[in-house]
């Protein structure tokens, strides 16, 4: 009589999965699934459920690998089907999160939250967006933390209402159209000065008023109920009203701060200030980080103390030049090492023109 020979299972079952117990009635129920997909079918992204259960049968320990009795499914469900008890439990159940998973979805969450108050807010000088790594920057500062148990909404507004205690930002205004009878213009246009409203266009047509303003969000709510009450029209033409293309360094140089040609003592021009300015803002280049241009005076026919007032003049339009790129610069969030290239170029600018 031949012996059997015994032969080791050198694979462990059931074992890189993510469990999802519930308890009930006295007993433990549980189910094998795939590892981050539990919350996409809670949060309704994946609907097939066999992307998310490992196996339809419903365990009382799945490391164990020991199925559940169908008496004590009766007893607990009133039903001893597997699929049907799968998805009670999947809705219901806790799940038993790795660090790996909670690190990624607190990290998406992070991100999503970045994105919506990147998407809601603006800077109140240049009425411009932040960018997203801008926002994550600001959001690390005021050591902001994911609240998995809130919703990306709800934590971005809170959020928008801390970041503006300490940095200048501002929710982005909405822009409405308002449509009311004529009679009831005087009306309408006196809450709207009352809510600080920007109003953009206005006119009258067929006994009706039309008007296209910016408001705050918080003002909506009172807008929407006065509306109504006017027995008018409401349309939200959108939701936050944010300037579109590329910002330049000129929007941030008030025209006084521009320094301009000045005629020398001898009469002549003086080329200092102006091809200082010149030759930055057009090679000043926020993508690249490229500076060139040697911003060397003029020194034909100039005098050796037009020469002395062109280099004093031409110091002092690059000393101001380099406060107002430093804060160009900090707006878009470049680093402290990119300042340090920036005052190397410079100061070696300032040298060449001295004639060094």
């Amino acid at each position: 009589m031949s012996r059997s020979v015994f032969q080791p299972i050198g694979q462990k079952r059931l074992t890189n999965i993510a469990v999802v117990r519930l308890k009930k009635h006295g007993n433990r129920f549980e189910i094998a699934c795939y590892k981050n997909k539990v919350l996409s079918w809670r949060s309704r992204v994946e609907k097939d459920i066999d992307e998310v259960l490992q196996t339809q049968t419903v365990f009382s320990n799945v490391s164990k690998g020991v199925l559940a009795k169908s008496k004590d499914l009766i007893q607990a469900f009133g039903t001893d089907d597997h699929e049907k008890i799968c998805l009670e439990i999947l809705e219901k159940g806790e799940l038993q999160v790795a660090d790996k998973e909670r690190e990624a979805q607190l990290s998406s969450q992070f991100r999503d939250i970045a994105t919506i108050v990147m998407h809601k807010t603006v800077n109140p000088e240049s009425e411009r967006p932040y960018t997203i790594s801008m926002i994550e920057r600001l959001m690390k500062e005021v050591h902001f933390a994911v609240d998995s148990n809130k919703n990306s909404k709800q934590q971005s507004l809170e959020l928008i209402r801390e970041l503006t205690k300490h940095f200048p930002i501002t929710r982005a205004r909405m822009r409405l159209k308002l449509v009311v009878a004529l009679s009831k213009k005087n009306v309408l246009l006196e809450r709207l000065s009352a809510w600080s409203a920007v109003i953009e266009n206005q006119e009258e047509a067929n006994k009706l008023f039309n008007v296209v303003c910016q408001i705050e969000p918080g003002h909506f709510r009172e807008c929407d109920i006065l509306v109504r009450d006017l027995e008018g029209r409401l349309e939200v033409a959108s939701m936050a009203v944010q300037k579109e293309g590329e910002g330049t360094v000129d929007d941030f140089l008030d025209e006084e701060e521009v320094p301009s040609k000045a005629p020398s003592k001898s009469g002549k021009e003086v080329v200092g200030e102006t091809s200082i300015v010149t030759k930055f803002s057009e090679s000043f280049s926020l993508d690249g980080a490229v500076f060139g241009g040697e911003g060397k005076a003029s020194k034909s026919g100039a005098s050796d103390g037009a020469q002395k007032e062109s280099q004093n003049s031409s110091r002092s339009a690059v000393k101001q030049l380099s406060k107002r790129f430093e804060r160009v610069l900090s707006l878009r969030g470049f680093s402290s090492r990119f300042y340090g290239g920036f005052e190397q170029k410079r100061i070696l600018v300032t040298r060449r023109d001295d004639g060094h």
